[in-house]
C-alpha cells in the first residue's frame, strides 16, 4: 500500500482583501512613509491594528526572501503604528 505525499496546506495564498490594501511599492519606502499610509484611514479603515497586522502579514509572506534591512525597516514602521496606537489608549484612558 502506498501513501501519498501529504502537502503543506498553504492557506495564505488564498487569502483576498477587496476592501483595502496598500498602495503598490509602499514596502519599499522608509519606515515613517509606511507608517503614515498604513494609518491612515484609506487603507486601514478599522484602525492602527489593522495597519500593524498587513506589515506582519507582508514580513511573514516575504520569508527568507526578505532582506535583513528591508526587515529592520518594516518592524521599525511596524513600532512606530504600535507607539501610536499605545498613544491614542493612554489617551482615551485619561478622558474617562
Amino acid at each position: 500500500m502506498t501513501q501519498k505525499k501529504v502537502e503543506p496546506k498553504r492557506w495564505v495564498r488564498d487569502v483576498r482583501t477587496i476592501s483595502t490594501f496598500p498602495p503598490e511599492g509602499l514596502f519599499t519606502r522608509d519606515a515613517q512613509t509606511i507608517a503614515r499610509v498604513m494609518a491612515s484611514k484609506k487603507v486601514s479603515p478599522r484602525g492602527l491594528g489593522s495597519g500593524i497586522r498587513m506589515i506582519q502579514f507582508f514580513i511573514n509572506r516575504a520569508g527568507k526572501g526578505l532582506s535583513a534591512e528591508r526587515r529592520g525597516v518594516l518592524e521599525e514602521a511596524k513600532n512606530l503604528l504600535q507607539a501610536k496606537a499605545r498613544q491614542r489608549k493612554d489617551r482615551q484612558r485619561g478622558r474617562r
